[in-house]
């Protein structure tokens, strides 16, 4: 027998297929066992023990994220992030925790940080039934919130960039409130992965409340000294929307997937699913508007391709085109013209697995969705 993954050992590569099937391995045999093949490795290498230590709390972090999250991947969810500082009586705190509420309303679920602060504020907006709380384990500050501490939606991190992975690769919308550090790092962070394709595209909201400067500085300073500067491009700026207002908090994620549903590459096309088909004209206009952002050909109307394994959305019409991909600004601006055409009196509701497909567009490059 051969594997298409091996240790370089026929034997060994035959006990650990052996392993699998004991294990009851029915789908996915080849990744389980190149995943494996990497444990067999590290051995081989030699690895230190602190080197192992991380290998070992990363994966089963990620293991765990992974199955609390799985049940729940047919629901779309919103990031809340906000500094674990602010008090219950504060303007910040009282606008994360009536945004919460009001997405929750429109039929999300929300991920905090499962702190204290706006995290509290977020959870307590949602109610814990339709809350995550992702904690890291800090020597201060972090204890997770009593909305969600006793949940089983709660888990805990060690390390901060699994935690960072847990909140992109499962969530639709982010939203930013005020906050220290963490906040920017996080904000960015998403920020950056979008921009590079690194990442699904998904809406960013920075909120304050009414009458603060917070995000309106920090937007200014990227006109300022980034923009102007060359260092991004200002399609970019489409990327995140600043605002005082909770109602357009919540206008921009949920128009995101007004026309729009998720995305994903088949070789060198991106293929674009919709909630409902697009006309000859509207298929016209977006050609004039974006042909910038083709490597070559057109815009064009599709079935499903057989390379799109989600069978539950197969009967979404859907656009395809060449991507140039070094333009995912202009890319939202596509989105955000696509939502803004005319809906007919139906459309689908279907929700995309959250993170189905990775999160790398070397994985959306073999087939996985976004």
């Amino acid at each position: 027998m051969s594997f298409r993954y091996s240790t370089g050992n026929s034997q060994l590569d035959l006990s650990i297929a052996e392993i699998l099937h004991r294990a009851g391995a029915s789908e996915h045999q080849d990744m389980l066992h190149q995943m494996m093949v990497t444990v067999v490795k590290l051995a081989q290498d030699g690895a230190e023990s602190g080197d192992l230590k991380i290998i070992n709390s990363t994966l089963k972090e990620m293991r765990y994220a992974f199955k609390v999250m799985k049940p729940y991947r047919r629901v779309r969810k919103c990031a809340i992030f906000g500094s674990a500082r602010c008090k219950p009586d504060t303007e910040d705190y009282k606008q994360a925790c009536e945004f919460a509420a009001r997405i929750a309303d429109l039929g999300y679920m929300v991920i905090t940080g499962a702190g204290h602060g706006i995290m509290e504020a977020g959870n307590r907006g949602a109610g814990t039934e339709r809350s995550f709380g992702l904690n890291i384990r800090l020597p201060f500050e972090q204890v997770a919130n009593p909305y969600i501490a006793k949940d089983e939606k709660l888990v805990n991190f060690k390390y901060f960039f699994t935690r960072k992975l847990a909140f992109m690769k499962d969530t639709h919308a982010v939203v930013c409130c005020p906050g220290g550090f963490g906040t920017h790092d996080e904000g960015l962070e998403v920020l950056t992965l979008i921009q590079t394709g690194k990442s699904h595209m998904v809406p960013i909201v920075f909120m304050h409340p009414e009458g603060s400067v917070f995000w309106s500085d920090w937007h200014q300073y990227n006109v300022d000294r980034l923009l102007q500067r060359g260092m991004i491009s200002p399609e970019d700026l489409s990327l995140y929307k600043v605002t005082s207002s909770v109602e357009e908090a919540a206008d921009e994620v949920r128009g995101f997937y007004r026309r729009y549903h998720s995305m994903r590459y088949v070789r060198d096309r991106l293929i674009v699913r919709l909630e409902a088909a697009i006309s000859e004209e509207e298929i016209e206009l977006l050609n004039e508007e974006f042909g910038d952002i083709l490597k070559s050909g057109k815009i064009e109307p599709t079935l499903a391709l057989a390379e799109e394994h989600d069978k539950t959305i197969s009967h979404l019409p859907r656009i395809k085109f060449h991507f140039r991909r070094r333009a995912f600004g202009r890319l939202r601006e596509l989105i955000n013209r696509l939502n803004s055409f005319e809906l007919p009196e139906y459309s689908s509701i279907e929700v995309p697995e959250a993170g189905e497909g990775g999160l790398l567009p070397s994985e959306m490059d073999e087939g996985s969705d976004n």
